[in-house]
């Protein structure tokens, strides 16, 4: 497996981009320079990021998401939770 993170990647199993070998790896994200921990879906080529909103849910159950543009960096954690230094 290449220890560089997918272009795009969702956590959601009915997503057409969900990976759970990659998943359970651990992937971190770095949205504009700041660790995020609530992104739900990610895209390096186009820059946007899918965010949870708290713990409200859209109209099919599924936890409601913004989309915020900026500089994404995906990453490979280690077992503390740390970037992996690759």
């Amino acid at each position: 497996m290449s220890d560089t993170p997918p272009d795009r990647l969702a956590v959601d199993p009915d997503s057409p981009h969900y990976n759970a070998e990659i998943l359970e790896r651990g992937v971190g994200i770095r949205f504009n320079g700041n660790e995020k921990t609530n992104v739900e879906e990610y895209c390096v080529s186009e820059g946007w990021v899918r965010l949870a909103v708290g713990k409200t849910l859209d109209r099919r159950g599924k936890q409601l998401t913004i989309k915020y543009s900026g500089k994404v960096e995906p990453y490979f954690q280690d077992s503390t939770g740390e970037p992996s230094e690759s």
